[in-house]
């Protein structure tokens, strides 16, 4: 009678596969958690970036037109106060909006604070937009331009 041979993997060979997985994930895990906190500061600089742009391009729209209400490449109703946008319509005239971001907490007409969406804690990675303010009043009236605040200390 002729004997089969069999096939398959031995318990030893399966434990040593198992092992060599367990040693290139403890190797490659936190390189992939760095990309990952790396990434959400770069999403954190872009809305910066964004913002800032927004405010300058309404800004000078602002100095151009007059106008309190404007909308400008398919962004409506950006409203204007002391000649920039507010805390409520600068994330619409940036682009800055879920699911990438997070919007802690509610924006005022003074404030706006984003955080990209999945960081451990929001406090810790943000950026916090404060509406222009009249600095004096009288000849000449001072604006101080709004103020973007980055806070990235941890944004894994």
């Amino acid at each position: 009678m002729a004997r089969k041979q069999q096939t398959g993997f031995t318990i030893i060979e399966l434990v040593m596969v198992i092992v060599i997985l367990g040693i290139l994930a403890a190797i490659a895990l936190p390189k992939y958690v760095s990309l990952q906190a790396d990434a959400r500061k770069a999403k954190l600089n872009g809305a910066v970036g964004a913002m800032a742009s927004a405010s300058a391009m309404s800004h000078a729209k602002f100095l151009v037109d007059g106008l309190l209400t404007q909308s400008s490449e398919g962004v409506n109703n950006v409203t204007v106060v002391n000649g920039y946008p507010n805390g409520l319509t600068i994330l619409v005239a940036a682009g800055v909006s879920a699911p990438d971001y997070s919007l802690l907490p509610v924006a005022t007409a003074t404030t706006a604070t984003v955080s990209p969406e999945g960081v451990a804690a929001a406090a810790n990675c943000r950026v916090v937009y404060t509406a222009a303010v009249v600095a004096a009043v009288g000849p000449p009236v001072v604006i101080t331009p709004p103020t973007i605040v980055v806070t990235q200390t941890d944004c894994s």
